[in-house]
């Protein structure tokens, strides 16, 4: 077996497949930021947790015990899992949780997959902590890269802090039906940066060569924010996003939601010196919206040849409402199609035009500060705000044909067609029943290797705000964006189905649409949700049941025998 040790040189080279084994020990971890001292649930006593690191066509296995007080769940964010939907982590929805004091070892196949992905928690807000970079390299040597081997690679994880204890949030968020309190900072490979009060110690520094390229493979793991990212007198080359291959994308920003990856090229060519590296945060909420964290995190890039001490230079960045600088980055990428990869599918079999935001519904008896009057916050997807079953998982319902979990009658179609993205919606009484939702655990049933097409739909109901959806199990080509409401004829002229970006997690525009189209090729149970985690509890999802194909290759097999039960 390989050693788990991460390699900081990016290598394309001709290797059998593998097992590559981890052990991640889940527990409680005492560190310093912002002045204080905060007990964090961690894997193995990192922050963040161990980069994992396999070939293309590996099998990767993973042993979780959970030493922390915390029911925990590991997803592995946009591995297909194909075949061992079992070990996709989402809590309560392909396994119950890992209890308090248990384990169970996640096995799969790293299969059809080259790049950037990441693992984290998928139970509470614990993903803000419990996270870490996944690596797939490609076999078949140097040919097999689509652009030139750069020096040095590393991940760059962004992510969100709290001084509260996380859970807490979320538990105080529940309680009173609204959102959780905003983060204190956000970080770099888990360190604040020294624009923070006692935080010039924790300051992530990349030290470079002048003239040599750099990997940067760009990790959001925030909760709630959508960030900017650039580093003062560099630009980079986005040379893939979600672990797949783009067509070179020149830029000096990055922009990228949570659960994005980006990889981008940096080359260092700048005056040899020290050069501040910052993200903060992109707000399309508008000024009416909830407060959110306004600080920026920074790191240094510094040039090892460089002398003296003088203070880094500073990016100029985007303001927080640039929704311009981001749709320029999400819509101008395209996708980079090698030979013997899927391309896009003409034969639409399931077209789904799903509406989705935030709304009301009436509080939970548990809600015990919830105004009951106003009601609790409530995400929906065509009405139906998404509730998590609470005995049964759903891939274990589906699998073992329980009854009474969900129900497989998700609608392909909004309950009312209206100005969906006119504000108007939440002053005009007539349209006061569209502001409130139904709860339940619905989900859409579809064949195997049907193709789906969804359009999906941003609603102004309750405001406006870009919403970053993930789809579990599968990659989708994105072939169109655009703002304002979906107009079929309109919007046919400008899909792209020749070389569209391929991701696991689309930032569909503020008060827009986007529209995807996937081959459901992959049976079990893949949620489908909003990775701003603020909004996965108020039900900002739905979920897919794929049937079996027709071979005992394209058959889910049975749980493994250490499978969590609730």
């Amino acid at each position: 077996m390989r050693s788990s040790a991460l390699v900081l040189v990016f290598l394309c080279f001709v290797a059998d497949a593998a097992i590559v084994e981890h052990t991640f020990n889940v527990g409680n971890l005492t560190v310093s930021r912002l002045c204080e001292d905060r007990v964090i649930t961690a894997v193995n006593g990192q922050l963040p947790g161990p980069t994992i690191e396999v070939n293309e066509g590996d099998t990767l296995v993973v042993h979780v015990t959970n030493e922390s007080p915390y029911n925990m769940s590991i997803h592995w964010h946009g591995i297909f899992q194909m075949l061992s939907a079992w070990a996709d982590g989402p809590n309560m929805v392909t396994q119950c949780p890992i209890r308090p004091g248990n384990s169970y070892t996640y096995k799969f196949n790293v299969t059809g997959q080259e790049g950037t992905l990441w693992w984290h928690a998928h139970v509470s807000f614990l993903r803000a902590t419990v996270h870490g970079a996944l690596i797939i390299r490609p076999r078949g040597g140097p040919k097999r890269c689509p652009f030139p081997q750069p020096h040095h690679e590393v991940p760059i994880v962004l992510g969100e802090w709290w001084k509260a204890n996380v859970v807490d949030v979320a538990d105080e968020a529940f309680l009173t039906g609204g959102n959780p309190n905003i983060s204190d900072a956000f970080t770099i490979n888990g360190q604040p940066g020294d624009s923070y009060e006692c935080s010039e110690k924790h300051t992530y520094m990349l030290k470079v060569v002048a003239g040599k390229t750099y990997m940067l493979r760009i990790i959001n793991s925030a909760l709630n924010n959508q960030l900017f990212f650039k580093v003062a007198g560099h630009n980079f080359t986005v040379v893939a996003v979600d672990a797949s291959y783009t067509k070179p994308y020149k830029t000096d920003v990055v922009v990228i939601a949570p659960g994005q990856t980006v990889d981008a090229l940096m080359v260092a060519d700048a005056a040899p010196g020290r050069y501040y590296m910052a993200a903060r945060p992109y707000i399309s909420t508008g000024p009416q919206g909830p407060p959110f964290d306004t600080t920026t995190t920074t790191g240094i890039v510094k040039y090892k040849s460089a002398h003296g001490s003088s203070p880094p230079a500073m990016p100029t960045m985007p303001l927080f409402n640039d929704t311009a600088t981001a749709h320029r980055f999400f819509t101008e990428i395209t996708g980079l199609l090698k030979p013997g990869l899927p391309t896009v599918p003409l034969v639409v079999d399931e077209q789904m035009f799903v509406t989705f935001g935030l709304g009301l519904a009436p509080c939970e008896p548990s809600q015990v500060r919830c105004n009951r009057t106003a009601g609790s916050f409530a995400g929906s997807m065509n009405n139906v705000s998404f509730r998590f079953p609470t005995t049964t998982s759903l891939l274990e319902a589906q699998y073992k044909g329980v009854s009474g979990v969900y129900t497989a009658d998700f609608p392909n179609n909004p309950a009312a067609l209206f100005d969906f993205t006119n504000l108007t919606v939440n002053t005009d009484p007539s349209l006061q029943p569209l502001r409130s939702t139904v709860k339940g655990t619905k989900l859409k049933k579809v064949k195997y290797n049907a193709t789906v097409e969804m359009v999906l739909q941003n609603t102004a109901i309750l405001g406006t705000e870009n919403h970053p959806l993930h789809l579990h199990g599968f990659n989708f080509f994105v072939l169109a964006q655009g703002f304002g409401n979906f107009n079929a004829t309109a919007a046919a002229s400008s899909y792209n189905l020749v070389d569209p970006q391929v991701r696991n997690t689309v930032a569909v525009p503020v008060g827009g649409w986007a529209v995807i189209r996937f081959v459901a090729n992959n049976p079990g149970v893949w949620i489908l949700h909003c990775h701003l985690d603020a909004h996965l509890p108020f039900g900002l999802a739905t979920a897919f049941e794929v049937a079996n194909g027709p071979t005992a290759e394209s058959t889910l097999p049975p749980p493994p025998p250490d499978y969590p039960t609730c």
